[in-house]
């Protein structure tokens, strides 16, 4: 049976993001914050809610957690699904509170939405995801976001729509970073976690 490790750095969504794997027909589900799971992992799911610098700062206080991520997804190719803040972490650094250093594997820079008269922030609640390159994992549909800061860069995968143009999803090779929510994204994201867990990339 294949197991994925979904990374346990204090994220608030844990359980939610448990519930909707195992949903979604995946077999073992471990909650972990111990390297040694993570490089063993078939699959590995990093959660995230909150900000950038604290999430970054929690994923870096495990002591190798860092090595261990680097040596399964982009060693040995394991399956990656960032969720929200776990999306952003695979940034090059995040303006949140201060430039923070991410994981650096997607070249981008997690910068704040700007509010203005007809914008409102957080981007919060439903809207479309809008695939930007072919990609296995990412369907056109409608999800559930909240967040204030948005991903910058390369390796775009989906947008939506919130005062222009907002990366929905990241993403190369053996790893995929999504901004919404797919434990709260019902069918669609349910769907997504289902693809995920079946993906040979």
């Amino acid at each position: 049976m294949s197991t994925v490790a979904l990374i346990d750095y204090g994220a608030g969504n844990l359980r939610s993001v448990w519930n909707a794997l195992k949903a979604a027909g995946a077999g073992c589900v471990e909650v972990t914050a111990d390297p040694a799971s993570v490089r063993a992992a078939d699959r590995i799911v990093l959660p995230g809610v909150g900000a950038f610098a604290a999430a970054m700062g929690a994923l870096s206080g495990i002591a190798g957690m860092i090595e261990a991520l680097n040596a399964a997804v982009q060693e040995k190719g394991r399956p990656f699904l960032g969720v929200c803040v776990g999306m952003q972490l695979m940034a090059e650094q995040g303006e949140e509170h201060g430039e923070t250093r991410g994981l650096g594997w997607c070249g981008g820079t997690v910068r704040a939405i700007e509010p203005h008269a007809d914008l409102k922030v957080p981007h919060m609640g439903w809207n479309d995801v809008l695939p930007t390159a072919p990609h296995p994992l990412i369907a056109a549909g409608e999800a559930y976001f909240l967040h204030a800061f948005a991903y910058q860069g390369a390796d775009v995968l989906a947008e939506t729509d919130h005062g222009g143009p907002r990366a929905a999803a990241i993403g190369r090779d053996n790893m995929i970073g999504v901004q919404f929510h797919p434990e709260k994204s019902q069918v669609y994201g349910l769907a997504l976690l289902q693809r995920f867990l079946e993906w040979k990339p």
